[in-house]
């Protein structure tokens, strides 16, 4: 299991900006260890973020996306004292779920 998310939520009137620091290797499965061997790919496919209980951000990611990606995005509706929830699953099926109260 990967390291949690690093998640920061504002309140700055109507408009809530949220910024993730992803911990994941990210591997496009291009690149070769020391033997000369393809090193798997290995990357988030799908990213989404959730402000009480509903989608307010969405991303489909493929291999091009670097290692510990930062994602910022911003969404109308989120006061302080509210919860983002911060999804993502691999190609590996190996999934994380952090959280974060908007301040």
């Amino acid at each position: 299991m990967s390291d949690p998310m690093r998640i920061r939520a504002q309140a700055q009137g109507e408009k809530t900006t949220v910024r993730v620091l992803v911990s994941h290797e990210m591997e496009s499965g291009q690149r070769k260890d020391a033997a000369g061997k393809t090193v798997p790919a290995w990357f988030i496919q799908n990213i989404s973020a959730t402000h009480n209980g509903k989608t307010v951000m969405n991303a489909q990611w493929g291999p091009a996306v670097s290692k510990n990606p930062f994602l910022q995005f911003a969404f109308k509706g989120g006061k302080a004292g509210d919860k983002v929830v911060v999804s993502w699953v691999d190609n590996k099926g190996d999934k994380r779920t952090d959280e974060a109260v908007i301040s």
